[in-house]
């Protein structure tokens, strides 16, 4: 039976006992009763604002069960949610409003300076409680993604905002789930997980910021059984005291996923020996839901390194740099066609699709499949930095960095990272006689309100000739993979900046 999302706390609220929680961050808890008439006062609020059914509405607050009860006004509005982080510079604020023209912000920061916007203490106070019957919103999420040009664009999931209350959830998320989030709700994964929970009649634990200790304590008091992380986060675990990881009862897990960043073997390997490989899966795939790739921790040990076939759902093929499809074994751009054709699952505001005139799209990763039809990724194209599970665009930062006055030009490229996976490294030209350590120790400042923390350079390497050709054009691979060698050779290269960025959430 589909339920619309706007009425799925109101139906758990009537069907579980009274008092049953739905969301906890921390100490504070949210009944399903609390859920469903919190959502009712800020739908009612949000409308007096002027969202209609259609609208978009962008809500900028950070994890924590207010954010539940705006997804569910959105819902109960009849509108759109689009999640982005409460602290997103003014400049990346104005370039992702300006393409989603949204009827309301919730939460951001002050200085976004969006025509109409409710504050993230906004207290729903005056209005009706009762339930609403809206219509269904055509889209149920629009979630935002950095561009290659370094421009954001909104990506619009067709599926509807209704849930299926008798088929069983995706991702192995079983009926009324314990599901830990530990991860920031204005990336995508983190929100369709959380919600996915709720859709299920679950209960939601939601960690207001990742710490590695902390999610093993909520995993044994609240007894989560599904979790999905970024390696980042395993890294971090792992990284933990043997003896302060094994102090956790942590069997109540049956699912662990990880996604959105690539696995180093060596940390998977540790987290199947821990956990049993039976537990452990992971997803390649994209928010345009082209197509995914699963893989369980069991067929893992017998494809190492891969992250799976495809599923179901659709098809994948390997494209060269002829355009024709290559054989098993060999490397090239991965394609997707979902079974249901183009334009199926998603459509992009302010960008397009890379997209063959035969309808197959790619996301811009490069791969091989085995004679199995097991799938194992490459090298990112070498436009892209993923730091922590984050896709960071070069474009965008280079944009930015060089604006700061006495930089004449700039190249970033990812370096490799334990932890992160890359970290951002800036290679700069000055302006004449400008003092690259000077330029170094005041970027930080200069790109705070421009860019988002996480995607400022970590270190900067100061050049005499330009790092690009006379066209503009840059071998971005070959500088990125000539310092990862100077890299294991010791070689210094690098200016450190005074302060080194945090890491991202």
């Amino acid at each position: 039976m589909l339920l619309p999302l706007s009425d799925v706390p109101r139906w758990y609220a009537e069907r579980k006992p009274q008092g049953t929680i739905a969301v906890r961050h921390g100490q504070d808890t949210l009944t399903w009763y609390e859920l469903e008439r919190g959502a009712n006062r800020r739908a009612r609020a949000f409308m007096a604002k002027g969202v209609k059914p259609g609208d978009f509405v962008a809500i900028g607050l950070p994890n924590g069960n207010a954010f539940f009860e705006t997804s569910f006004a959105v819902w109960k509005c009849g509108a759109t949610p689009t999640s982005l982080s409460w602290r997103l510079p003014r400049g990346e604020a104005a370039a992702v409003l300006d393409i989603l023209q949204p009827a309301l912000v919730v939460g951001g920061e002050a200085d976004w300076n969006a025509p109409n916007r409710l504050p993230a203490d906004f207290v729903a106070e005056g209005f009706s409680d009762e339930a609403l019957n809206p219509p269904v919103a055509r889209y149920w999420k629009a979630m935002t993604s950095g561009g290659s040009t370094g421009r954001p664009k909104v990506i619009l999931d067709h599926h509807p905002a209704v849930t299926d209350t008798v088929a069983a959830p995706p991702l192995n998320i079983p009926f009324g789930v314990s599901l830990l989030n530990p991860g920031p709700l204005y990336h995508n994964a983190p929100f369709i997980v959380s919600h996915y929970a709720l859709f299920a009649g679950g209960q939601l634990t939601g960690l207001i910021k990742f710490d590695a200790e902390e999610t093993l304590r909520q995993i044994e008091r609240e007894r989560v059984q599904w979790v999905n992380f970024v390696p980042t986060m395993m890294h971090r675990i792992w990284a933990l005291p043997e003896t302060v990881r094994n102090a956790y009862d942590v069997s109540s897990l049956q699912t662990v996923f990880h996604m959105a960043a690539p696995m180093p073997p060596w940390l998977k390997e540790n987290w199947i020996a821990w956990l049993g490989p039976e537990r452990v899966w992971e997803l390649y795939g994209g928010t345009e839901r082209q197509g995914a790739c699963i893989i369980s921790g069991t067929e893992w040990l017998t494809h190492k390194g891969s992250v799976g076939k495809i599923g179901e759902m659709a098809r994948l093929r390997i494209i060269g740099e002829d355009g024709n499809e290559v054989a098993p074994g060999e490397t090239g751009e991965i394609y997707f066609l979902n079974n249901d054709g183009k334009d199926a699952t998603y459509h992009y505001l302010g960008a397009e699709p890379k997209r063959r005139a035969d309808g197959w799209e790619s996301l811009g990763d490069i791969g091989r499949l085995d004679a199995d039809g097991y799938l194992y990724l490459g090298d990112r194209l070498a436009d892209m930095v993923l730091r922590g599970g984050a896709n960071i665009y070069p474009a965008e930062v280079e944009a930015a960095v060089s604006a700061c006055p006495g930089v004449r030009s700039c190249v970033v490229v990812g370096l490799p990272d334990p932890e992160l996976g890359q970290r951002v490294h800036a290679i700069i030209e000055p302006e004449g006689d400008a003092d690259g350590q000077v330029i170094a120790d005041g970027m930080a400042d200069f790109l705070k309100d421009r860019l988002s923390r996480y995607k400022h350079p970590e270190s900067f390497e100061i050049v005499s000739a330009p790092p690009r050709d006379d066209s503009g054009k840059v071998r971005r691979t070959l500088l990125r993979d000539e310092r990862a060698a100077w890299m294991k050779d010791g070689r210094a290269f690098r200016i450190w900046p005074a302060k080194a960025p945090a890491h991202a959430d």
